[in-house]
């Protein structure tokens, strides 16, 4: 990368991470919102998700993971409409009681964000301002032992973030060995999937698993550590019963096209798949030249589609992480999409 060009890159990035620093949304703690006694969710990144998408009146602005609405109150707030979209059904009950005082600028639509163009047409809506995506399990699903998420709590093995589909008992009790360790390895990074996979088929041989503690002690069997054993495994289970991998990476495109030109899109993820997901994609359509050791020289970028606003992901604060550890994994990352005709100001030729 030329020396001006990274300087302008550099200083760009940093001008902005100091904005939000500086804002008025750092120097005041970010509200949860309560939504009952047993719902709560504490938004993460909070301050730099409003800053990066600057709400205002007039504009649309998609929240494809609406949750308990946390980051929505923010954006609505601000004087945006929001359509948040959310799988889970109890999320969107206690959100439209919650956020009612905003009327008809908040709609919640229970759906996949990856069907996010189906669902804005059915809304007579085509394009939005701006979209988040805030991936993952929310602290009330993780909070709820009914849902099945959490291994820390007795519970149906099920982890749906919607009411349909299969549970995680389901595809505990009737996957084989070969697919539990690819699903335990690529979307764990566990490095006993082969060990666990086995040990699940044997025990399901004698009774099926119905509850997350019949398999979390089962995988934490004769084990001890700072982690709990079955951490990794309960994560894989469910990315792989709710296809999150796969529902992001059919949505990028489709909310690309949705989003208005000078529009900006933010991702929080919690898992390094999905970051790189995300990462790979921005990069792909935000480098202005893409370079082949069998040409010449670089040649523009025929997908650029993205101003690239984060080069590398943010990650919570240390009074954000002191507050609401479950921050400690949080990246966002962030682009807007190219106005046509505005100037290159991204970056050193990619290779392919």
């Amino acid at each position: 990368m030329a020396p001006r060009l990274h300087r302008f890159i550099s200083n760009r990035f940093h001008r902005a991470h100091h904005d939000i620093q500086s804002s008025a949304l750092f120097q005041e703690p970010i509200p949860s919102l309560t939504m009952s006694p047993a719902f709560r969710h504490d938004p993460v990144l909070a301050a730099e998700v409003v800053a990066f998408l600057r709400p205002s009146p007039g504009m649309t602005i998609l929240d494809g993971t609406l949750g308990g609405g946390g980051h929505s109150a923010l954006l609505l707030q601000a004087g945006a409409r929001v359509i948040g979209t959310d799988r889970d059904p109890e999320a969107l009950m206690h959100v439209r009681m919650h956020l009612s005082t905003y009327g008809d600028r908040l709609t919640a639509v229970e759906g996949n964000f990856a069907d996010a163009s189906a669902l804005l047409a059915g809304l007579g809506v085509t394009q939005v301002h701006g979209i988040l995506l805030d991936l993952g399990v929310s602290s009330h699903q993780l909070d709820t032992p009914g849902r099945g998420f959490s291994f820390q709590r007795e519970g149906p093995l099920d982890m749906r973030m919607g009411c349909s589909g299969k549970s995680a008992a389901d595809l505990v009790n009737t996957a084989p060995a070969a697919e539990l360790a690819r699903i335990f390895r690529e979307y764990g990074d566990e490095p006993r999937a082969i060990q666990f996979a086995a040990r699940i088929v044997r025990a399901r041989e004698k009774k099926p698993f119905t509850t997350t503690k019949e398999l979390a002690d089962l995988i934490a069997a004769g084990r001890q550590g700072p982690r709990h054993p079955a951490t990794r495994v309960f994560q894989a289970l469910r990315i792989a019963v709710n296809d999150e991998i796969g529902g992001l990476e059919r949505a990028l495109p489709e909310l690309t096209a949705i989003l208005a030109p000078g529009g900006r899109m933010a991702v929080i993820s919690f898992h390094s798949l999905e970051d790189r997901i995300v990462k790979h994609f921005y990069r792909r359509h935000s480098v202005a030249e893409i370079d082949d050791p069998t040409w010449p020289a670089p040649r523009p970028n025929p997908e650029r589609i993205f101003d690239l606003l984060t080069p590398r992901s943010l990650t919570a604060s240390s009074s954000e992480l002191d507050s609401n550890p479950r921050s400690r994994s949080a990246r966002l990352r962030v682009v807007e999409k190219r106005v046509k005709g505005s100037a290159d100001n991204n970056s050193t030729p990619a290779r392919v």
